[in-house]
């Protein structure tokens, strides 16, 4: 059978998908065969699925099967979707035994021959305990290592992976740092890597902050605003980076927005002049909240230079609210994100260490 590898976080939306594309195209790269799969999955929305597949597979499996060019038969389907009906159902019927999915588990990874099967794990240390399938149970069942990502903000970050060193001990193979100020690199680098070694906590990468792969795209802002698309519905793909709210007078605002890139802009419905010039500057989207509708003569500049207008019912405190809450907070699901994840994983990521631990033969010639 081949080797497993365990890719965790201790908390939701801390990188893993990123560090497995850059892992998996490093893998390859060496001749190292991959499989791929998520024993717990957390969303099956997968566009251009087979609708007769009765296979569970996650939708960050199948993006990231494609991305890599994975045959279907490298995709290893999920034991159980998290999601509150199924929690329920397990609740009620007090099903908690640990690795009761593990024999169907281990068959999937008997079928691999040679190369490493990846699997990445749920969101959190503690996300799955309810289906046996959280980041220790599958660590201590499989008896597999694991590569930890965490957004590091500064030395209080330690304290989960300290949790997470105590949770899996020696399984724990490696820790990638994620999200990090660039500021902060260096002095990281310098200062706490030596320390973090010394706690047990060996770390094979630094990645620093990008807004790209924070970004969101206007698609998911109108589906999480409920959003009314008033024009340009086939630029929804767009990625917006920042969020600037046009409240101010229009000299100031063009001035801000000029400071700006990738903006989704958020101002009242009234306000024509801010709209105007916030369409020319890198404005990804323009969010009008308030009664009224926009001028003809703003619809007609918009369709001109593409850009997405959403009308919604929200107030502007509300509407912030959520933009700010999905930054960071979703899925790696576009191209030009997995392109960019690549690269970064390539630059600040020294996964030597971890391929000795695993004794690749591929490696080893």
């Amino acid at each position: 059978m081949a080797p497993t590898l365990l890719i965790g976080s201790c908390e939701p939306f801390s990188g893993k998908s990123a560090v497995v594309l850059g892992l998996a195209r490093q893998l390859s790269r060496l001749g190292v065969p991959v499989r791929f799969g998520k024993p717990l999955a957390t969303s099956l929305d997968a566009p251009g699925a087979e609708a007769s597949s009765s296979a569970l597979l996650d939708a960050d499996v199948r993006f990231i099967g494609a991305t890599l060019g994975l045959p279907e038969s490298h995709l290893i389907p999920s034991l159980h979707v998290l999601d509150a009906v199924t929690a329920q159902q397990r609740l009620l019927q007090g099903d908690l035994e640990p690795g009761a999915g593990f024999p169907l588990l281990r068959q999937q990874l008997a079928s691999a021959p040679d190369g490493l099967t990846l699997l990445e794990a749920a969101g959190s240390l503690h996300e799955g305990l309810l289906y046996g399938l959280s980041l220790g149970q599958l660590a201590r069942g499989l008896q597999a290592p694991v590569l930890l990502v965490l957004p590091w903000t500064d030395s209080c970050s330690i304290d989960p992976l300290l949790a997470a060193r105590a949770q899996l001990g020696d399984n724990l193979a490696g820790v990638v740092l994620n999200a990090v100020n660039p500021d902060l690199v260096p002095q990281l680098r310098a200062e706490l890597l030596p320390a973090l070694e010394r706690l047990g906590l060996p770390v094979l990468g630094v990645m620093p902050q990008s807004p790209l792969l924070r970004s969101v795209t206007v698609e998911e802002l109108a589906l999480r605003l409920g959003a009314e698309v008033l024009c340009c519905p086939e630029r929804l793909d767009l990625l917006v980076e920042t969020l600037s709210i046009g409240a101010m007078n229009v000299n100031s605002a063009m001035e801000f927005f000029r400071r700006r890139r990738n903006m989704a802009v958020v101002t009242g419905a009234d306000r024509t002049d801010i709209q105007l010039a916030a369409l020319e500057a890198s404005t990804q989207c323009l969010i009008l909240t308030g009664a009224g509708d926009p001028l003809p003569q703003l619809l007609n500049r918009a369709e001109e230079l593409e850009v997405p207008l959403l009308k919604v019912e929200h107030d502007t405190l509300t509407t912030v609210e959520v933009i700010e809450q999905a930054f960071g907070h979703v899925r790696l699901h576009e191209v030009v994100k997995a392109s960019f994840a690549f690269r970064l994983v390539e630059e600040h990521c020294d996964f030597g260490p971890l391929f000795a631990r695993l004794q690749l033969p591929a490696l080893a010639k």
